[in-house]
């Protein structure tokens, strides 16, 4: 039970009081993104498949310390930090599955690049399905509804932005 008589809601250590001119929305903290491997597309700071993305409450935020001191943030201090997922990325390209699907396809190749060899294999057997299959299979990579068998699904966005940022 919270003897604290003072209002504002009790979070751990801290204590978050917002002033009623402040709108709901200004309270929300901003996370500073983590620097990106470009080898990996992992956050550098990730380990045990977490990383830890520093988060600052938004200005004018007051906190409490559970000692009574009193901290009022000017949205440059780190607040808090908080966990996220790393991804698993294994270097599958986009680019490479839409123009494997596209010239072989009909192969089964751009199966086999996802990691589906069964699916490769069935489709070099039948010549894509009789070239159905390859129709199909090339809508579906080329629109990012089939991605690489382990889940890893780097969209078109994403791999612009890295090579963007290789660029520069």
């Amino acid at each position: 039970m919270n003897n604290d008589s003072r209002p504002g809601k009790r979070l751990g250590l801290w204590k978050l009081e917002v002033s009623a001119e402040i709108w709901l929305l200004s309270a929300l903290p901003v996370g500073r993104n983590p620097k990106i491997d470009d080898a990996t597309q992992e956050p550098e700071n990730c380990k045990d498949l977490v990383a830890w993305v520093e988060c600052l409450p938004a200005p004018n935020i007051s906190c409490i310390l559970s000692n009574g001191t009193r901290f009022k943030f000017s949205g440059e201090e780190v607040g808090f930090n908080k966990s996220i997922p790393c991804r698993n990325v294994t270097g599958y390209s986009y680019k490479v599955a839409v123009a494997l699907s596209l010239f072989l396809g009909w192969l089964g190749a751009d199966r086999f690049y996802l990691g589906y060899p069964a699916l490769g294999l069935l489709k070099f057997c039948t010549v894509g399905f009789c070239g159905i299959g390859s129709l199909v299979d090339f809508i579906l990579i080329s629109m990012q509804i089939v991605g690489p068998s382990d889940g890893e699904h780097r969209s078109l966005s994403e791999e612009v932005d890295r090579e963007d940022r290789t660029k520069t």
